[in-house]
């Protein structure tokens, strides 16, 4: 089985698909051949906006990848911007179409980076939230927050949940709205009680080998 690695995030408009894109160029620098899939994209009139992105960059990246197609990186979408549970309508998943996609884009690649929809706890159907995509790809997670007021809140809730199913785990800020305050108000605590505190854009070459 190939490298792989699930980027999710504490809420939606977090910066998963700019950390993805990140990832995606560190990797490619580094001499690794990239693939890139988002298995479920919710919003989507005509096209998959944020699938579109990451296969044109990581066709750019990686030749090889041209062999696939828009929808084989994006095999579950749907027109509502709504929780997958939602905008499906509640039908169940059929978790043989991203197990598929994932077989597909791992022929042409060394490290598939798969993008989750939302946060953890964003229910698909009535038996899978992201999470439990997440631990049946056996994927390494990166788990990005926000950097303004509440992202202790909203960082540690993520991460006692990933403690408690035991996977492998890194943590990164993206600070869209600077990091003034947030060097002020939150980052004494997190230096307490993390490791390292580490950002998407100037760690990125450190996260790509911690996810690896």
């Amino acid at each position: 089985m190939k490298k792989r690695i699930f980027i999710t995030a504490t809420n939606t408009d977090i910066g998963k698909t700019y950390t993805t894109k990140l990832l995606l160029k560190e990797y490619a620098k580094k001499g690794y051949k990239v693939g890139v899939i988002k298995p479920i994209e919710t919003g989507v009139a005509d096209e998959a906006q944020d699938a579109k992105e990451l296969f044109r960059l990581t066709c750019k990246l990686n030749p090889e990848f041209k062999n696939l197609l828009l929808f084989d990186i994006v095999p579950i979408t749907y027109k509502l911007p709504a929780a997958p549970y939602v905008a499906s309508n509640k039908l169940p998943l059929d978790i043989r179409k991203i197990d598929n996609a994932i077989q597909k884009a791992e022929m042409y690649c060394d490290i598939l980076l798969i993008e989750g929809a939302g946060g953890l706890f964003v229910p698909i159907d009535e038996k899978y939230f992201m999470i439990d995509l997440a631990l049946h790809v056996k994927a390494s997670i990166l788990l990005v927050s926000h950097c303004n007021l509440g992202c202790i809140n909203d960082t540690l809730l993520n991460k006692r949940v990933l403690d408690d199913v035991g996977c492998n785990y890194v943590i990164a800020f993206n600070p869209k709205e600077g990091r003034r305050l947030f060097n002020e108000i939150s980052l004494p605590y997190f230096k307490d009680i993390l490791k390292e505190v580490l950002f998407v854009d100037e760690d990125i070459a450190l996260l790509s080998d911690k996810l690896i």
